[in-house]
């Protein structure tokens, strides 16, 4: 599954008309507050593309301080970090490598720093009043690395709605938002974020029954490629359809990195050491083992 950084979103209070016919790879600036143009292109088509809002030095410091991390957790043979596993396969080299890192700014005073940073206000306050940023909930401050090569553990990731958490826990999917901070530049042939605009709105049975939730790669023909840049800031509805698409590429030039940032709302939740693995992430290793041994057969 992908990462588990969504928050409850208030609905729009505002004129949001003029933001709704733009053009799909519509790129917008982050200002101090969300425009009724970007609410309307949001609410529309689920999801925003904000240009490069981290700078290169602040894309690089973090790179750096969660690849010691990484480095420090395989030295000590960690599994997992509060109850959430570790996502651990091969890297360039065959070497052990962590695909996906949870709470990153538990870890890492610069992390922790820049996700409460006040450029991130506007955000906030789209999701809602008294939002937080979840450092020691949920899944924390997540970083993906998708590589394509031999063994990998997160090539790509299949079609998917994060709403399928509230199913899993009997409850009807809510209004969400995914705020991801992206490292790479990614264009068509790199892979990279692929969605369905729009499908944030479908009703319950194509929420449920419209792709085969994560075992379905396949293209859709209505959907996009969200191409982006270092220190791209996307928001995009969890009830969408999305998948991420292996790169074209293989090595080191195949390397995709985002980091999901969880601003929450919901009663406060902290994780600990001892915190058990929710049932969401034992369902999503079950998948990528049939996964795994389908395609032996």
């Amino acid at each position: 599954m992908t990462a588990y950084d969504i928050a409850s979103m208030p609905s729009p209070t505002v004129d949001t008309r003029s933001g709704r016919d733009l053009p799909l790879d519509t790129r917008f600036q982050l200002g101090p507050v969300i425009t009724p143009q970007q609410w309307g292109f949001l609410d529309e088509n689920g999801f925003l593309i904000f240009d490069q809002v981290a700078s290169t030095d602040e894309c690089e410091r973090i790179l750096a301080e969660a690849d010691e991390m990484a480095a420090r957790w395989i030295a000590e043979g960690r599994k997992k970090v509060y109850g959430i596993p570790l996502f651990r396969g091969k890297g360039v080299d065959g070497e052990e490598f962590i695909a996906r890192q949870p709470f990153n700014s538990v870890f890492s005073d610069y992390i922790r720093e820049f996700v409460h940073d006040a450029r991130f206000q506007p955000i906030r306050d789209l999701i809602g009043k008294n939002t937080r940023v979840g450092d020691r909930e949920k899944d924390g401050v997540v970083l993906n690395r998708y590589l394509n090569v031999p063994g990998s553990a997160y090539p790509r990731l299949g079609w998917h709605t994060d709403g399928l958490r509230d199913i899993v826990y009997l409850r009807m999917p809510k209004r969400m938002l995914n705020v991801g901070l992206h490292f790479d530049r990614i264009t068509l042939e790199d892979g990279g974020l692929r969605l369905i605009p729009g499908s944030h709105k479908q009703g319950f049975t194509g929420f449920v029954f419209r792709k085969a939730y994560f075992l379905d790669h396949r293209e859709d023909p209505e959907e996009i490629m969200v191409e982006t840049k270092p220190g791209d800031l996307t928001l995009h509805d969890g009830r969408l359809w999305h998948r991420v698409e292996q790169s074209q590429h293989t090595g080191l030039r195949s390397q995709r990195r985002s980091m999901y940032l969880p601003y929450l709302t919901d009663e406060f939740q902290p994780k600990h050491e001892d915190s058990p693995t929710p049932l969401y992430h034992h369902i999503g290793a079950a998948m990528r083992r049939f996964k795994r041994l389908a395609a032996k057969l």
